[in-house]
């Protein structure tokens, strides 16, 4: 049998071979970019794609192949790359100007109709240049608020640049760049150590909990409806704020995962596709804590920002949020829903698992996971699964390796998604779509069985 070494070696030569363009743009802006890159998640082995163009939910690359999109500028591309309602927003907002350096009819609109959304959560917004500075805030808020300074996380979360709990790549610099706040990190999904250390904490010291109602980048990783209730009721009693970063999750259930879930949080953050795919985030919440930022009211905070209420964000959010109207926010999540079935589908037929009737524990990227126990002849975890809800998905195997064989993979189908396997859906996605996932997915299992069920 092949080695995983010699097939993702065999993969990349193929890979090079088919984008001498990319390669050639790759190393041009090396030159300029250090290690050709300002973004560190789209980097790739041995060089990323550099794409011409999107249209719909197709993406073509400067050598000239077409994919169809499953990443969707991890979920910012919600709307497709070519949605005729945000275009004609953005261009209409620019022929009246731009940088105008005062206040604008789309922040106010925008506002309206994000507090309507997601209400009851979001009383009162503030909008902020992305999710980073979304959750920047929150954290800043809660400190304020409760005139306290410890904020609970959990391994696996990732809140933004400055703000990343996830165990990096071996390949990223593994310099701490958390902003300096007295973090207390816990163990997501899990309520018996989350007690213990919020109980070891002194009296009075906690400010908020910051968590994802479903770990996004850190795998799709769902939270449990009695971990985030216990969350929820320790916050409560405690005089500390519960905060839900949205920032992903909330495109899956039109008022947000929370709301689905039936549990309110103290504030929430948004972002991501907020500002009809532009740069937007937003930070949101009780009218009473959000109070603090009204510069009509004495011994209140600042939230200065050049771009906050920048009008290309603010008219293709508007009308992002037209688009993205309850009806299409259920289609797109049952589409999700469809292609993780049939992908399960895939993997238990293809590496021939029988389920059992019990369940185990998994780790994922450090995350402990409730998962079915699946049986083949040498394994008692399952070595390859897809976990997620709605239009947000990952599929995971035994290592990065193997995902990042699955990536190229992939990208000799036809189909792009992120080399750690995350996925994320977008409007203009359909059901052939899906089955042509679901297809380029059986062929890789049909390859390299052998590689998945007994890695290196």
């Amino acid at each position: 049998m092949e080695s995983l070494k010699d097939a993702l070696a065999k993969a990349h030569r193929t890979f090079s071979d088919r984008n001498p363009a990319s390669h050639q743009a790759y190393l041009a802006s090396r030159n300029h970019l250090p290690g050709g890159n300002t973004r560190t998640v789209l980097h790739a082995n041995p060089f990323p794609i550099t794409f011409a163009s999107g249209n719909g939910c197709t993406l073509t690359s400067v050598d000239g192949h077409r994919y169809i999109d499953f990443l969707s500028e991890y979920t910012a591309g919600i709307y497709g790359h070519s949605n005729a309602a945000v275009r004609t927003a953005i261009t209409d907002a620019l022929n009246q100007g731009w940088s105008l350096g005062g206040n604008t009819v789309y922040e106010k609109e925008l506002a309206k109709l994000v507090c309507e959304r997601f209400q009851p959560t979001v009383e009162l917004v503030r909008f902020t240049n992305s999710g980073t500075e979304a959750n920047m805030m929150a954290v800043a808020t809660a400190m304020a608020w409760t005139g306290r300074k410890k904020i609970l996380v959990f391994k696996g979360g990732y809140h933004g640049a400055t703000l990343s709990f996830r165990t990096p790549p071996a390949r990223v610099p593994q310099q701490d760049m958390k902003l300096p706040h007295e973090w207390v990190v816990g163990t997501y999904n899990d309520v018996a150590s989350t007690q213990r250390l919020l109980t070891s904490l002194p009296p009075n010291s906690l400010a908020a909990i910051l968590v994802e109602p479903m770990l996004g980048s850190g795998g799709a990783i769902p939270g449990s409806l009695t971990f985030l209730q216990f969350l929820r009721s320790y916050t409560s009693s405690h005089g500390a704020l519960l905060i839900f970063d949205e920032v992903m999750t909330s495109r899956l259930s039109y008022r947000g995962l929370g709301h689905k879930l039936g549990i309110q949080p103290d504030m929430m953050t948004l972002g991501k596709y907020l500002g009809g795919g532009m740069s937007s985030g937003a930070f949101g919440g009780r009218a009473d804590i959000m109070a603090m930022y009204d510069p009509t009211k004495n011994g209140g905070v600042a939230h200065p920002g050049t771009f906050n209420n920048n009008v290309v964000s603010m008219a293709g959010g508007c009308a992002g949020c037209k688009v993205l109207d309850e009806e299409t926010t259920n289609r797109l999540n049952d589409l999700g829903e469809l292609l993780k079935e049939k992908v399960q589908r895939a993997i238990d037929q293809g590496l021939c698992f029988e389920k059992a009737n019990d369940s185990i524990t998994k780790s994922v990227d450090g995350v402990t996971v409730g998962v079915q126990e699946l049986k083949t002849d040498n394994l008692l975890d399952p070595p390859m699964c897809i976990t997620g809800i709605g239009s947000i998905l990952s599929i995971h195997l035994p290592s990065p390796e193997l995902l990042s064989l699955f990536y190229h993979h992939m990208l000799s189908e036809g189909i792009y998604l992120a080399e750690r396997g995350f996925i994320a859906l977008n409007i203009e996605l359909g059901v052939a779509d899906v089955e042509r996932f679901v297809a380029g997915t059986e062929k890789f299992i049909r390859c390299f069985k052998g590689l998945i069920t007994q890695p290196d």
